[in-house]
């Protein structure tokens, strides 16, 4: 997050300085561009990765996997009942009747058994090498991003100066955590203490375990790094977190949404998109800086 002021009025002359809110530089270039970048290698990795979950829609905690363990901690599938084929999802034994998204989908006559929807995967139909062409291409377009954009925010100071929870951002957490409740919202030109939070947990927590437990998945990798897959707890283990943090990210990539459109679209996208900020009026005191939401 780059910071450059730039004073514009949003009302007449005459006004004072303290009602007035100002137009800043508050994403750079590379910001902006890794923002997308990773955005649109994650939808690809997405409905990619749920296509390659197709082949095989169950998930198990060990090194085995197979009809003689008992270790299936989920399962997407369908079963032949007397109202007819039903689709169902299983999460730690308990059953859930999912016809028509999850197990038994499609369109009305044409139904068939697959664990998501056609409308949910890439490519819409069943192809497995295709969805891991196009899985694999966009994971690497995601971990070389991740790894430049690490290195240089370290170098410039990025991480320290501007994701970096500090003792007065915790201080503030339990007020950030009412503001959000109450959708009470402060714009300027650093981050809360909550956006920290969650902007370091994925960059920092989720993105890197997605990237490690890829690469453990993968047999060609055994040879390089033999290591992994034991400390993971095997390959099946290591597909268990790679989808649970798949869905943490989807839960973030949701909230994040919703609040882009409760703290203001507009003002939002236009930094996001261009890197000026419009923030609030400064306090009367003029001396304190409130937080952005």
């Amino acid at each position: 997050m780059e910071s450059v002021a730039r004073s514009q009025s949003e009302i007449g002359p005459g006004v004072p300085a303290s009602k007035e809110k100002t137009l800043i530089y508050r994403q750079s270039r590379w910001t902006r561009l890794t923002h997308w970048l990773w955005a649109i290698s994650l939808f690809f990795m997405l409905l990619s990765g749920l296509q390659i979950f197709n082949a095989r829609p169950q998930l198990y905690i060990g090194k085995q996997s197979g009809f003689g363990y008992s270790n299936t901690i989920f399962a997407i599938g369908a079963e032949n009942t007397n109202a007819g084929p039903r689709g169902y999802t299983a999460i730690f034994g308990h059953r859930f009747d999912t016809t028509g998204v999850l197990g038994w989908s499609g369109r009305t006559g044409n139904e068939t058994a697959r664990g998501f929807p056609s409308w949910a995967t890439i490519p819409s139909y069943y192809d497995l090498g295709t969805a891991r062409v196009i899985h694999f291409f966009f994971a690497w377009i995601l971990t070389t991003t991740l790894l430049v954009w690490l290195v240089a925010s370290l170098i410039n100071g990025h991480i320290r100066r501007d994701l970096a929870p500090r003792l007065d951002d915790l201080k503030r957490l339990p007020q950030d955590i009412a503001n959000h409740a109450r959708l009470k919202f402060h714009h300027t030109r650093e981050y809360n203490t909550l956006q920290k939070m969650a902007y370091g947990g994925v960059l920092f927590v989720l993105l890197p375990l997605m990237i490690i437990t890829g690469l453990a998945m993968s047999p060609s990798m055994d040879s390089v790094l033999p290591f992994l897959n034991d400390l993971l707890g095997g390959r099946q283990t290591a597909r268990t977190i790679h989808f649970t943090v798949m869905v943490l990210l989807v839960a973030f990539f949701i909230i994040h949404i919703l609040m882009i459109l409760a703290a203001g679209p507009i003002n939002e996208l236009r930094s996001i998109i261009t890197g000026w900020y419009r923030t609030d009026p400064p306090a009367p005191d003029n001396n304190t800086s409130e937080r952005s939401a």
